[in-house]
């Protein structure tokens, strides 16, 4: 496989006026790679919702864009809390989110629920105390 292109974004832990800037800057690359509108559509929902995760509940983090000639694939690591019960954590409508994040918008529990649909492979791992990981794969084709 070529890989066509790669960038890491770093994303900084409670900074909301930045939420966002990963995400928009992917989309870009994207589109200037020509990449199909519905694949750039799953990838920037997916990348928006990696970022907002890291900027709600972890102190730092990165995401990191890979592209060659068949996939996206979006590589996510963050230094945070984790998350104990992922099974319960990728229930649609389950949050931890703190009632400052909730009033701010943000929070609904939709978030890995919505990365995994847009996803053509979705895996997590998590440690309690140390950080999440996630790998997400978008095919360039399509399903």
């Amino acid at each position: 496989m070529n890989r066509a292109y790669e960038k890491t974004f770093s994303v900084e832990g409670d900074n909301f006026d930045n939420a966002g800037t990963a995400s928009i800057e992917i989309k870009k690359i994207l589109k200037d790679l020509r990449i199909d509108e519905d694949v750039l559509r799953k990838t920037a929902i997916a990348v928006y919702e990696s970022e907002l995760n890291i900027i709600s509940y972890a102190r730092s983090g990165n995401i990191t864009l890979y592209v060659d000639d068949d996939t996206i694939n979006i590589d996510v690591e963050d230094e945070g809390p984790g998350i104990e019960d992922i099974d319960l954590a990728m229930q649609p409508g389950y949050s931890t989110a703190t009632e400052h994040i909730r009033q701010m918008g943000f929070g609904a529990g939709m978030g890995l629920y919505n990365i995994k649909s847009c996803s053509d492979l979705f895996e997590i791992s998590s440690t309690p105390n140390v950080g999440t990981h996630l790998k997400i794969i978008i095919k360039r084709n399509g399903r």
